[in-house]
């Protein structure tokens, strides 16, 4: 299936992921995990939301928890240049046909919302409060001192047309897994804003889902601290996959679930693509160094699991890769 090639002037300017705003049954139980086990620190709550960041992050949050009767994904928070991109972007999703409107979301400036093709509930903003970073907050450190969203991994049903979609919208290609033959079809895709590997991955799967969000840690012995923590802390269950490398990324990574069953990933050590000539690198979906560059397949969850998105019905892929699954 064809590569998208980059676009440099894309209708309007996204800088990187921002947030991610996530159901949950039990708001105490689900504060508790990504505070004092994970190390995410509370900037505010009340009795519906707890708003939580990273110590590196100057924004206000860039995890919003809300109590609801039903685990689910609400949005994903992307963050672009200046108030004039929200504008420029409302008028692209008008000549294209996307639902979108304009609403007020707590401690950011104007906020738009839209719902992509694919189904995938989004939204942009160009402010939001700021606060001090905690970056040399030593005193504040917990879990696996993580340190800043990274990005976003979610389920597509249509892979290629999902990618092109965000490829008109400014993101890069940097990475992806592909089928091998004349005619293989892309099963996932790596694409950026902000000079690293990812901002958005997109997977083939049932979808629209989210797969997983994740947490930059200072060193690979944060991710290995956090297995500690979590074997010590009646959460071992919880531990689904690593830790271990990627092929892909070079990431140095660990998944979890929270008591919901939302996957994070905790994850360190990928790489500058910022170039604008930085050529995307293809994966055989047989290469076993893709998954983990140890050659560890990923377990059946990884691949079968993941949150849906509040509201929107979750339709079957348009077809299923041929993956190495770990027995």
């Amino acid at each position: 299936m064809p590569v998208p090639t980059h676009t440099f002037d894309p209708p309007f300017n996204i800088i990187r992921c921002s947030h991610a705003v996530l159901d949950v049954v039990d708001l105490n139980k689900s504060r508790a995990f990504y505070e004092n086990t994970v190390g995410l620190h509370v900037e505010d709550s009340d009795a519906m939301a707890v708003y939580l960041r990273g110590s590196e992050e100057h924004q206000h949050h860039s995890l919003v928890l809300r109590k609801a009767p039903v685990a689910a994904c609400s949005r994903l928070g992307f963050k672009v240049g200046n108030d004039g991109d929200l504008d420029k972007a409302a008028s692209f999703f008008s000549e294209n046909g996307i639902t979108y409107g304009f609403v007020e979301q707590p401690f950011q400036g104007r906020t738009l919302q839209f719902t992509d093709p694919a189904g995938f509930q989004l939204e942009l903003y160009a402010s939001m409060e700021k606060r001090p970073h905690l970056l040399r907050r030593y005193d504040l450190y917990k879990g696996c001192h993580p340190q800043r969203l990274d990005h976003f991994n979610v389920f597509a049903p249509e892979v290629q047309n999902t990618v092109d979609f965000y490829a008109r919208l400014g993101f890069r290609l940097t990475e992806y897994g592909e089928e091998d033959g004349p005619n293989g079809r892309i099963a996932a895709a790596w694409m950026h804003r902000k000079g690293n590997v990812h901002d958005l991955a997109i997977t083939n799967g049932k979808g629209p889902r989210l797969h997983h969000m994740a947490y930059w840690t200072p060193t690979a012995m944060n991710i290995l601290h956090l297995c500690d923590v979590m074997a010590s802390s009646g959460y071992l269950k919880n531990i689904e996959r690593g830790p271990g490398r990627h092929g892909i990324s070079n990431a140095f990574f660990l998944y979890v679930r929270d008591p919901d069953g939302h996957r994070l990933e905790l994850y360190t050590s990928d790489y500058f693509t910022g170039d604008h000539d930085h050529e995307p690198l293809r994966w055989s979906l047989k290469d076993p160094r893709r998954q983990t560059l140890w050659g560890a397949p990923a377990p059946r969850s990884w691949f079968e699991e993941g949150t849906p998105f509040a509201g929107q019905a979750v339709r079957e892929p348009a077809f299923v890769a041929d993956v190495t699954i770990a027995d």
